[in-house]
Formats: structure tokens, sequence, C-alpha cells
């Protein structure tokens, strides 16, 4: 006699676990629903200028407007996206002239890193992925959620506020041929804390002794020191190995962040062999990539003024930034560091309890490993900031 199934079991979801809700979403609910007049939002991670707006940047705008009266038609592109668009974002990436990977238009970085998990796991599944702590906390679930195997190794000391470089190497030492190394390009997120040209060369000698591959996530280049520094390490790496990874995004650097612009380059030998799994997996995913903000984009690469404004709104951008991280690390001794690191955020010694004292008594809202948005201060905010902050570092 066949036992009854119950109802719950014949139902095609009740299997599933209640999902803990993202951090970051719980933060920006709470700081909306804080009526304090003096509340900071040092959470959410997007640039900020003095007036606490995200704007629409000059040459976005301008390329908006030569789209909308253009623009033809807006039939599908293909799942390989605007091809205008990646050769003209390669030469900001890679420097202009130089070989470039075969590239693809993804939804945004996250599209470009997950598109490359997925490859990863389709050519070589038995890989590892290693990812430094702390990293962005999206980059782990992507890479499992391809099916892929992460592990952790040391990167950034929060108590001496300096890359734990020797730990990295000495836990890389454990990393087996064909395992995938995820880097940040530049501005570290959550630290801040880059890798200097010394320390590149000798991630990718590692990478070449050991046949590890490295995946570069470039996330915020021309928000450090300028377009061709922050893109230096990886372009230097890129020259040491015969294999790599690149996923870019165009969210920070061209303010682009609803329109989810990026793309994923493959260094490989087999160059139209990855490309056609590429495409492949791309069509799998998401058939065919947002068009709008790539569009966009190529009209301001392919512009010279549009080009030149959008360099130059961007240098306003980063100086804004490094400005406010040289205020800070001279307003106490604990926050030095703040001003040698690059990029919109930094990662404070406290404590999760000293983060909710925070919020609590202060209405300062930051995440709760104490990583905070610099581009959300600004030079009048900055002293009732710190004057909170000290007691708790």
């Amino acid at each position: 006699m066949l036992m009854q199934e119950s109802v719950a079991d014949r139902e095609i979801f009740s299997r599933l676990a209640i999902q803990p809700p993202d951090a970051l979403l719980g933060l920006i609910g709470l700081y909306r629903a804080d009526r304090r007049p003096g509340k900071i939002d040092l959470g959410v991670g997007v640039f900020r200028d003095d007036a606490g707006r995200t704007p629409v940047m000059r040459a976005v705008k301008a390329g908006e407007a030569k789209l909308l009266r253009d623009q033809e038609s807006k039939s599908y592109l293909g799942a390989e996206g605007d091809i205008r668009f990646v050769e003209l974002l390669a030469e900001v990436a890679f420097g202009a002239g130089a070989d470039r990977p075969v590239g693809i238009q993804t939804p945004g970085g996250t599209g470009a890193l997950r598109l490359g998990a997925e490859l990863i796991a389709r050519s070589r599944p038995d890989a590892t992925v290693w990812i430094g702590t702390p990293t962005w906390p999206n980059h782990a679930p992507i890479f499992r959620e391809a099916g892929m195997m992460t592990r952790t190794h040391r990167f950034y000391d929060v108590a001496s506020a300096a890359i734990d470089f020797d730990g990295m190497i000495e836990d890389l030492r454990e990393a087996k041929a064909g395992d995938v190394l995820l880097l940040h390009g530049c501005c570290h997120n959550p630290t801040g804390a880059d890798l200097n040209s010394a320390q590149w060369q000798e991630i990718g000698l590692l990478c070449a002794r050991r046949a590890l591959v490295p995946f570069i996530d470039l996330a915020y280049q021309g928000l450090g020191d300028a377009l061709e520094a922050d893109a230096a390490g990886m372009r230097g790496l890129l020259d040491m190995l015969p294999e790599a990874l690149v996923a870019y995004s165009c969210d920070k650097n061209f303010g682009l962040y609803r329109e989810r612009v990026g793309a994923l380059w493959v260094q490989s030998g087999a160059a139209e062999l990855v490309r056609s799994n590429m495409l492949a997996l791309a069509r799998s995913l998401w058939s065919m990539p947002p068009d709008h903000g790539a569009a966009v984009t190529r009209l301001v690469l392919e512009d010279d003024a549009l080009r030149a404004d959008w360099v130059s709104e961007l240098d306003a951008m980063r100086a804004r930034i490094n400005e406010l991280r040289s205020v800070l690390a001279a307003s106490h001794p604990r926050l030095a560091a703040i001003g040698d690191q690059r990029g919109m955020f930094a990662l404070l010694p406290l404590t999760p309890e000293a983060v909710d004292a925070l919020r609590r008594d202060h209405g300062i809202y930051m995440a709760g490993n104490g990583r905070i948005n610099i581009a959300g201060l600004t030079l009048e905010t900055v002293p009732a900031f710190v004057a909170a902050l000290a007691s708790y570092l």
C-alpha cells in the first residue's frame, strides 16, 4: 500500500529554507526610517557629492541625449551585447593599442563575475577559487552558486590596518595547479588597501610557478589614483601569464549603477573556443544584456569631447574621495592608514557592538563589519563622525 503524500511533500517549493535577509538592504531601510536630522549614511556603496547626491554624470547625460535623438531601433543586439562598447572599454581597461583578451558585454560587474564562474565551472569543475579575507560579501556566493569550491586566504589585518601579504603568500602555497585566484584590481572593497607594484609582480610569479589563474575584479578604475595607474597592476599581471579573467564594472566610474553595465574578458590561447562558450553561457543566463547603459558608455568613449568631460568629472570624484581620506587620516591616529588607501571604502577597527551603538546613539550607519563608504561623508560631517567614533577606536 502506497503511503499517502502530504500536501507539503507535493508542493515544489516546500523544501526551500528561509534565507537570511541582505544586511545592507536592511541597513537602507533603517536609515530611511530614522528621522534624526544629523544622520549619516556610510553603508550604501555609491558615490555621493558634497550635497549627498549620486548625480548622473554630465557626459552620461549628454550621451543619453544623443542616444535618444539618434537611436533608430531597440531590436536585440545578440548575446555578445554592444561589441563596439566592449572594444572601447577595453582601451580604458588594458590601454590603447594593447592586445585585448576576448570579451563580451555583461549585466554589470556581477554578471561578469558570474559568467566567469560558470565558464570555469564548465571547463574545470574541480578548481578551487581562492578569495582573500575580507572581501565584497557577494564574491563567494557568486562562485558557490555556480557550483565552484571556494577557499579563503589572508589578505588584510584589521588591527594593523595593513595588507598581510606574507600571510597571503603562505596560504596560497596550498593552491593547486588550475585553481583560480580572485583579485581586486584597485580600490579594494571593503578595505581600500591595494597591492603595490612589487606585490603584483610577486603574485604574478606565484601564479606562474603554481599554474594559478587570476580572476581580476576591476570595479572602480579611476577612483583610486587615475585611470592608467589603477589598471597598472592588472596589466602587468596579464603580461606575465597566459591565462586570466577580468570582470569590469561601469557602475561606479560612469555612475551607471542601476543600468547594470559591465564586461568580461578572458585571456587565453584558445580564444575562439572560450568565446563560443562565453556566448552559449550568456545566452542561457540572461540571453541578451541590457543595452541602454552600454550604448551611452559607447557614445561617451567614442566622442573625444564627451570622453574628456567624463575623465574630468571622474578626476573630480576621485579628488573629493581622496580629500576626505586625508582629512580622516589627520583626525585620529587610528585612522592614519586611511590616507594611504584608495577608493570609496575603508574598514574601521570596530566591533559589531560598536557599529550598533554608533547607529543607535549617533545616527551613523555603516556595514556590520565596520566598512564605511567615505563618499558618504562631507568635510562638514567629518568632525561629528570622528567625535562619535573616537570612544570606540
